[in-house]
């Protein structure tokens, strides 16, 4: 039997697609952020959910 294809499974799949609608602005803030950082855009706006949830956690 030929071993196994594809990607390998992972702990924390990300399946979950989301949307959102943003200006210009944010856009072109967010790009400014993914070539500074070297980080694709989903890696970005999980960083800023991150960082957003210690801010309330911090606060409660």
């Amino acid at each position: 039997m030929s071993p196994r294809t594809g990607r390998p499974k992972t702990d924390n799949p990300k399946d979950i697609q989301l949307k959102i609608r943003a200006d210009r602005q944010t856009i072109d803030d967010l790009e400014y952020c993914c070539k500074k950082k070297a980080m694709t855009k989903s890696d970005v706006i999980r960083l800023g959910i991150q960082k957003v949830k210690e801010e309330v956690d911090e606060k409660e």
